[in-house]
């Protein structure tokens, strides 16, 4: 039976915890591992019956229930409460005490479901290309069966097949149509995994019948072009000496959206080594399954800006025709050869240099699972044997979750502090905190342990980081990227309980940390009054035109959002009226900007 286990409790045993790093003993960290031991046959039975179910509905529901989470927590955390559940007829007005009843349900439940340290575990899958990247990394790196146990891999089998959908393909995402993109690389995935080209129930020669039928894997998109199984000259140019640029220029990556460049990044490494990892029978037998015509004749010149029409998402404009195509046949063929060379050894130096830094001060969880995967493979091309790859593989579970309908790789190593500062938020607007006060006293607890307490080491303009010292992540302290409306939400949590009874909700964030996070969030203000995610908006929308990823639209700058700049509003306008006396002049004008801005971007409709 699958057990999750948080915090303190997920080191060592599958977790390698000798190469584990944490700046708060790991707190927020959230493992499921596998003991067959353990499970009644009654819970075994519950778990079997909510899988078959899932199955049954799968193409009707797509998103799991945590069943498996809830069937553990069910028996960690009884709930005593004989509460009725209330309904209000059509024509019946809402009484205050159907009301409070229905609150006390409700809260019994959350209760009964939070974290022993504080927070809320959870589910936060969703994309069908993550697992993908990690499986092809562990199999390419040779350490798939020492990090993933075959219960591991029968449950990512069991995940992708219940996500299939019914012509054969998967989406982008667990709810989207087939595209090439998805359907490719867990086709790959599922082979990897041990799957027979003939799994014997057609699921994979239907998928197999949807690639072939579409002109095969040549038309996949830019980042499906999966080492061993495609040839770097099917791939437009990423050059790494794009790093090596003077900051000042607006193309500079380092002006780039965080995500965006922290996947740029590695990318340009691999590519700039032209980086290919073992070929194995298995990616022999994939060169033949995946393509209408033998591997060696394939026109990869062609397939270069090659994309299926299922996964033309961002058309790409003709400025990138004309870039590519100089980049590829006037850029690269001088810079594979010496003395440009030598920039190049140069270029991929510096690229390692800021990966390390990356994996470093996230604890090599980095900022999300594309990141993730690829700075581990760049740390195994560069060294198999490095410390930094043995650092990386402890992590992988960070962002393993299994549920009802197998086991999936998240977008983010759980939204731990976000669900943790908005649940106290709404536990405390029930006006029910004494009730619920041992529930509070452990989220406010999680709430201040998971505060970012220092900037990243250095030179922040170096390593092209914003300030994080003061800051809420999304997550945890330990991936420790600062983000802009979750350190606000931190700061609403943090400053309502202040005001409730220590007795009750523990004692309040020390003042100088209000005072930190409320330092962030003022210098995340954008020149428009607006705020972004992670950082300033550092660069023009107009470098959209060379996005190269046909999949996604507005990735490589970081854009002011009405959601980001309204908390911001909403935690300083709360801060001013709680410590009136702390930079009043600069709050008050923070919140005139920001506002404006959210007026000046509003729309016709009013939306």
């Amino acid at each position: 039976m699958w057990k999750l286990k948080v915090g303190a409790e997920t080191v060592g045993g599958e977790s390698g915890g000798q190469w584990l790093k944490s700046v708060n003993n790991h707190l927020g960290r959230q493992v499921w591992e596998f003991h067959p031991e353990i499970g009644t046959p009654e819970e075994l039975q519950q778990i079997e019956d909510a899988r078959k179910a899932f199955w049954n509905n799968r193409f009707e529901r797509q998103h799991s229930s945590d069943l498996l989470m809830r069937i553990q927590l069910a028996k960690e955390n009884p709930r005593a409460t004989n509460l009725p559940q209330l309904k209000v007829k059509d024509q019946e007005g809402v009484k205050e005490e159907a009301v409070a009843t229905t609150l006390r349900r409700a809260l019994s439940f959350y209760s009964a479901i939070q974290a022993h340290d504080g927070h809320w575990a959870g589910d936060f899958g969703g994309p069908m290309f993550l697992l993908p990247g990690l499986v092809i990394t562990l199999s390419i790196t040779g350490a798939l069966n020492a990090v993933l146990s075959k219960e591991h891999q029968r449950e990512m089998c069991r995940y992708l097949y219940n996500h299939q959908n019914e012509d054969g393909g998967w989406g982008l995402h667990i709810e989207g149509p087939s595209t090439m993109f998805g359907t490719a690389l867990n086709y790959v995935t599922l082979r990897l995994l041990g799957e027979g080209a003939d799994d014997g129930q057609g699921a994979i020669e239907l998928a197999r019948k949807w690639i072939l039928d579409r002109g095969g894997v040549t038309a996949i998109t830019s980042w499906g072009k999966v080492l061993g199984a495609y040839e770097w000259s099917g791939n437009n140019p990423l050059p790494p000496e794009l790093w090596l640029c003077p900051y000042s220029l607006p193309f500079h990556p380092g002006r780039m959206w965080c995500h965006c460049r922290m996947v740029y990044l590695p990318m340009s490494y691999l590519y700039g080594k032209r980086f290919v990892g073992p070929i194995t029978p298995t990616i022999r037998s994939l060169r033949k399954e995946l393509y209408t015509v033998p591997y060696h004749e394939v026109d990869w010149n062609k397939a270069r800006n090659l994309c299926a029409k299922e996964d033309l998402y961002y058309p790409r404009p003709m400025v990138q025709d004309v870039l590519w195509g100089s980049l590829h046949y006037v850029y690269e063929p001088v810079f594979t050869r010496w003395p440009a060379k030598e920039l190049r050894e140069s270029a991929l130096k510096t690229v390692m240099q800021h990966i390390h830094y990356e994996d470093e001060n996230t604890r090599y969880i980095c900022i999300g699972p594309v990141n993730k995967v690829l700075n581990m493979l760049c740390c195994w091309a560069e060294d198999p044997n490095s410390e930094a790859f043995k650092l990386h593989l402890p992590r992988i579970p960070d962002y393993l979750w299994i549920a009802e309908d197998g086991m999936k790789m998240q977008g983010y190593n759980g939204s731990q502090a976000w669900d943790t500062s908005l649940a106290i938020q709404a536990i405390i607007s029930t006006n029910l905190v004494e009730e619920y006060g041992p529930t509070l006293r452990k989220a406010h607890q999680y709430i201040k342990d998971s505060q970012v307490l220092e900037d990243c080491p250095g030179d922040l303009d170096y390593w092209y980081r914003h300030i994080s010292k003061g800051a809420w992540s999304f997550s945890t302290a330990d991936h420790g990227w600062p983000v802009s409306d979750c350190t606000a939400e931190g700061l609403k949590a943090a400053l309502l309980l202040s005001k409730l009874p220590t007795e009750t909700v523990g004692e309040s964030l020390d003042m100088k940390r209000f005072y930190d996070a409320v330092n962030v969030i003022l210098s995340l203000q954008n020149d428009d009054g607006g705020f972004s995610t992670y950082e300033l908006t550092r660069s023009y929308q107009w470098l959209e035109l060379i996005n190269p990823a046909e999949t996604f639209g507005d990735i490589v700058i970081d854009y002011p959002y009405v959601e980001c700049t309204s908390a911001a509003i909403q935690a300083l306008a709360l801060f001013r009226r709680l410590c009136p006396g702390h930079r009043s002049d600069e709050i008050e004008n923070c919140i005139a900007r920001a506002a404006k801005f959210i007026e000046t971007i509003q729309a016709a409709d009013g939306s």
